[in-house]
């Protein structure tokens, strides 16, 4: 048996330096864990690299094959116009014809051309009725070039067009859903013209902010430096990240973009109180805060109410008469149970909106309120009313 009797005793830290080696420990774990984890976005999702855009292209046609919802020929002199241009195209003189078809009607085709489509890519179209057509369900598209804002054509569209709505009329009643007039042509036009730009050979490039702020564009430049190790990345405006490529870096712009744009950031913005007041939408962005300011809100209520009561004379009365008694009854209420309400200082947007819904305001009174509050100087936030 062995005898642990001449065996060191076992030291304990003593407790003050427990506690100061768990605080340590405790505090390398909040550096180590990355801030608003969640709130960070990708520097894909948060800017437009200069060069890689879509260009937008529009053109004018004619869809034929209409069950008699076209548009009227009589008051739509473009439609009768186009109809003859293109049948004399074909070899079919029409111009002292009287037409009287219903089944053609006249469209303006839009499309967005991607960025680096190539000869015989197809891309996706919308239709919309120009003249007073009924609807486009089962029509056809006839050829139709798409022109650029430089006028080139760089696409020609034709097919079926397909509707998310539809109408049907009758002597004394129709009914409509969604809209018939708009429809789409899925793959519907192909690319006939290429739009040149060469991203491999560029040295330097633009990334626009989608949301231009200067803190967030100094948070992208620093990132993408600390990921390079070069000072690659600087701020030329808050909308505006400049990247030039070192004159000693081996790869390509290409390959320095699909390394950076996967770097996470948090995106800082302005506060701001976006309000609709056509439909009394309220958005309030998270740094929203106000001052301490005393809110009391009330209106006058006046109700009216008429009930007429009839009179009638005494049975068996020769000289009596019915008659119509107006009894009219009036009440006020002016809401006496609104007190004021104070809003501390430096509250929350969640707080803020608590309290004003415990006051059981209305989106259209809280729209009011808020620009109240805006005009105090209480309120540290922008207003844009849309």
């Amino acid at each position: 048996m062995t005898s642990h009797a001449n065996a060191p005793p076992r030291k304990s830290l003593p407790f003050s330096m427990l506690v100061r080696a768990l605080a340590v420990a405790l505090a390398l774990m909040v550096q180590l864990w990355p801030a608003d984890a969640n709130a960070a976005s990708r520097i894909k999702d948060l800017v437009d690299i200069e060069g890689i855009r879509e260009n937008q292209l529009v053109g004018y046609g004619l869809v034929v094959g209409l069950n008699g919802t076209g548009d009227s020929l009589t008051k739509s002199p473009f439609t009768l116009q186009s109809l003859q241009a293109m049948l004399e195209r074909l070899g079919i003189n029409t111009r002292d014809a009287d037409l009287r078809t219903d089944n053609v009607a006249a469209v303006m085709v839009t499309a967005n051309l991607p960025p680096f489509a190539t000869q015989g890519t197809r891309i996706d179209i919308s239709v919309s009725a120009l003249g007073d057509s009924k609807s486009l369900q089962g029509g056809i598209l006839l050829v139709t070039p798409l022109h650029g804002a430089d006028g080139e054509v760089y696409a020609v569209g034709q097919g079926s067009v397909a509707i998310a709505g539809f109408a049907v009329l009758g002597d004394a009643a129709s009914i409509t859903r969604g809209v018939p007039t708009v429809g789409r042509i899925a793959n519907g036009a192909i690319v006939e013209r290429e739009i040149h730009f060469s991203l491999t050979h560029r040295r330097a490039l633009r990334l626009a902010l989608r949301n231009p702020d200067l803190t967030t564009a100094r948070r992208i430049a620093t990132a993408i430096n600390k990921f390079t190790a070069l000072d690659v990345a600087n701020v030329r405006d808050p909308a505006t990240v400049a990247l030039q490529l070192p004159k000693d870096f081996k790869g390509t712009i290409i390959q320095m973009l699909t390394d950076i744009e996967q770097l996470r950031i948090v995106p800082d913005q302005s506060a701001k109180v976006v309000i609709d007041e056509s439909t009394g939408i309220i958005v309030m962005g998270r740094d929203v805060r106000v001052s301490t300011v005393a809110i009391a809100q009330g209106n006058l209520t006046v109700t009216v109410t008429e009930a007429a009561q009839v009179s009638q004379p005494s049975p068996f009365s020769e000289t009596g008469t019915t008659v119509v008694v107006p009894r009219t009854r009036v009440t006020a209420d002016n809401e006496g149970d609104n007190q004021l309400a104070i809003v501390s200082e430096g509250i929350t947007l969640s707080e803020l909106v608590e309290g004003l819904n415990a006051l059981g305001i209305g989106p259209r009174d809280m729209i009011s309120i808020l620009q109240a509050i805006k005009a105090a100087g209480a309120l540290q936030a922008e207003i844009e009313v849309m």
